[in-house]
């Protein structure tokens, strides 16, 4: 991990991009004091598949029937 002054990474910030592209972290600061951090990018997370499950079970024609009152009751008490 580097630092470098604020000047210096107007200066250098096309090689400092590069450093973080090879995965380094590179310290800015003001004076001796940090005040920021050039850090890589970390790649951006796959996407999911909605159909993962497609295919491993199925709902019987019974699942689609309305439920007996007594169930009903019990889900709005």
């Amino acid at each position: 991990m580097s630092t470098t002054t604020i000047h210096q990474a107007k200066t250098n910030l096309s090689k400092l991009i590069e450093q973080a592209e090879r995965g380094e972290e590179v310290l800015i600061a003001r004076g001796k004091t940090v005040v920021a951090k050039i850090v890589p990018v970390s790649p951006a997370p796959k996407k999911r598949k909605l159909d993962l499950l497609k295919g491993k079970f199925r709902l019987g024609e019974k699942f689609f029937e309305p439920l007996p009152d007594e169930e009903l009751d019990a889900w709005y008490r």
